[in-house]
């Protein structure tokens, strides 16, 4: 069975003139948060972007220290917040990431896009470049009858909650739709970006988004094996670790706490049977 842990917008944030207050809850909050996060056992550890606030070289030391401690495979998908103070190929170099690459696994075909701008503050809104277009093309080719799981921060137009906003998902210009609708067999979108959870089901693609770990303090299991495909939403239970992040938020530049961003509960988690084409909610 292929186990993958899943967080969404994490922010780990570089404030100015923090408080004292402020300081001690990010590392309370932080530490747990990384620790529960990459205790769990996965075959792959992903952030699905926005990692940090603003893609600062002391923000990204933080976390990837916490990583190379654990030793466990990581794939950070950039998010609009990574790509904001630093070109991406200095980024890039300090992450040891790819911009964008597939794995293949006996149980999938994996597939991880950069949808993001370089260092622009104005528009958060995602893009994808010709290249990474054809590119994502040949995979869904590829993949064939075998489940194609994707991942990207920013939500295709007009699938989970809120990517119909302006600057809300991949503009539309990008006409990602179109490769998406060649898939044969299931596909399984995931995202960020709009911190709310969100599951939505249009045609052989399920569109999962992840809220923000601030606004929901937790992070999203997902299993595939021969027969099935699950995911489910492993909440923070840490209430010390819970409770800093309202102080944290309340001291960041460029994020806002989301209300209700936990959604219903077909939003967090599912069950879909593959070789029957069934799917359940998990309650």
């Amino acid at each position: 069975m292929l186990r993958l842990v899943l967080i969404g917008d994490l922010h780990y944030p570089h404030v100015e003139e923090p408080s004292p207050e402020f300081i001690q809850a990010r590392e309370m909050f932080y530490s747990t948060f990384l620790r529960e996060y990459l205790a769990q056992e996965a075959d792959w550890h992903i952030s699905i972007g926005d990692l940090t606030n603003l893609g600062r070289p002391d923000e990204l030391d933080y976390i990837y220290n916490h990583i190379y401690e654990s030793h466990r495979q990581f794939r950070h998908v950039l998010g609009n917040h990574d790509a904001y103070a630093l070109p991406k190929v200095q980024l890039l170099e300090i992450t040891k990431q790819p911009r964008y690459n597939a794995i293949e696994t006996p149980e999938a075909h994996l597939v991880f896009l950069d949808s993001t701008r370089e260092m622009d503050y104005d528009d958060w809104g995602g893009v994808l470049d010709a290249e990474q277009m054809s590119w994502l093309e040949q995979q869904v080719e590829m993949s064939g009858e075998k489940p194609l799981l994707v991942f990207a921060h920013h939500p295709i137009f007009e699938t989970t909650t809120r990517s119909e906003l302006d600057k809300g998902s991949i503009h539309p210009d990008y006409d990602i739709q179109s490769i998406l609708a060649k898939k044969k067999g299931k596909g399984f979108y995931f995202c960020g970006h709009n911190h709310a959870h969100s599951i939505v089901e249009k045609e052989q693609w399920h569109y999962i988004q992840t809220a923000a770990c601030l606004d929901q303090p937790g992070f999203r299991i997902i299993e595939v094996s021969k027969n099935e495909f699950s995911t489910h939403i492993v909440p923070l239970t840490d209430m010390t670790a819970i409770s800093a992040t309202s102080i944290i938020y309340s001291e960041m530049d460029h994020f806002t706490h989301t209300p209700n961003a936990q959604g219903q509960i077909y939003d967090q988690s599912l069950i879909y049977k593959l070789e029957t084409d069934k799917k359940e909610v998990i309650r």
